[in-house]
């Protein structure tokens, strides 16, 4: 059974019985169970339905995060061919939390770049749970020089609560390469996507999702800081984390009506991770169709709209009295 977040815990019964069941169908027990396989699925969907139209804020961090959802790496094996993996910084070290290198997609040449948290423990202890160090940004950094000078689009897949905040990576100068990165993106002569699949996280997030194009996946979040990070500055308190998700504005839906992304690549009721192969589908025709429009521009045209786009973040209204 998969693993369940605290407010799902309504469909346990029907997923125990359903494998309970599906022991019993492999020593060929006949139609029956077969059909009560069907209806228990029916009752487990309503309820996943039901829940999911009334997510908290608190509610779809955590399914952001949860374990077993689509990674960087399984949408590249999705939705790409011929990858190859690009390592190191050429400064420190190979960072394991970003992931970048060449493919093909929809036949076409490509760069991509993106975290990785990892499923099992051993992998998300690899890859530092997904949070990179400055030799992950340099990385990150050479591959978008690489893009630039062989004309390849670029596709970025956002996953990171954050940059790895120890005092290695500071001493080897973790906000001076997130900066670099963030300016690299915004003159870099080709077009750039940036997908936020999972969790982003503040400047660690930021630095790879500079783009011409942004979309999120509709329960992924995408904030400048995590909920506990914020009640902890803020309060100094942990029980107010579900309060600080709700004044972040970290989800698709508020996002995209403040036009801080593009578009919402949708979900099912149960989140990526019960529907893997259906999402990342969904988001490559989002990309292709994307891809297709940015390609077509003047590269001084999609210049000039990233800068405008950037420059409107942030814009608000001032009621006077």
């Amino acid at each position: 059974m998969r693993q369940l977040l605290d407010f799902e815990l309504e469909i346990e019964p029907f997923e125990a019985e359903m494998e309970m069941l599906r022991r019993s169908e492999d020593t060929g027990e006949g139609d029956d169970i077969l059909k009560r396989l069907r209806q228990l699925e029916k009752k487990k969907e309503t309820s996943l339905k039901t829940i999911y139209s009334k997510l908290t804020d608190w509610q779809a961090c955590q399914v952001a995060r949860h374990p077993a959802r689509p990674q960087m790496m399984d949408y590249i094996c999705g939705l790409c061919a011929d990858f190859v993996e690009l390592h190191g910084d050429r400064c420190f070290a190979d960072d394991k939390a970003i992931i970048a290198g060449l493919a093909k997609f929809e036949g076409r040449s490509v760069a991509v770049i993106g975290q990785q948290k990892g499923h099992t423990t051993s992998e998300r202890l690899e890859r530092n749970f997904g949070m990179a160090g400055p030799e992950g940004y340099r990385k990150a950094l050479r591959v978008m020089g690489l893009a630039e000078k062989f004309n390849l689009p670029l596709l970025n897949f956002v996953d990171t609560p954050g940059a790895y905040p120890g005092i290695g990576a500071e001493e080897r100068g973790q906000s001076g390469a997130i900066g670099m990165c963030l300016q690299r993106a915004a003159t870099l002569r080709t077009p750039t996507l940036v997908i936020v699949i999972g969790e982003g996280g503040s400047g660690g997030a930021l630095a790879i999702a500079v783009g011409d194009y942004v979309a999120m996946l509709r329960y992924a979040v995408y904030s400048v800081i995590s909920p506990e990070g914020c009640a902890s500055i803020l309060w100094k308190d942990a029980s107010r984390t579900a309060e600080a998700a709700a004044l972040l504005g970290l989800t698709a839906a508020q996002l995209k009506k403040m036009s801080l992304i593009d578009d919402i690549i949708d979900e099912p009721a149960g989140g990526a991770h019960r529907h893997a192969d259906g999402v990342i589908a969904a988001t490559g025709v989002t990309l292709n169709t994307a891809l297709e429009r940015l390609h077509n521009l003047d590269i001084e045209t999609l210049l000039e709209a990233r800068r405008q786009r950037w420059r409107n973040y942030g814009k608000y209204l001032e009621r006077r009295q």
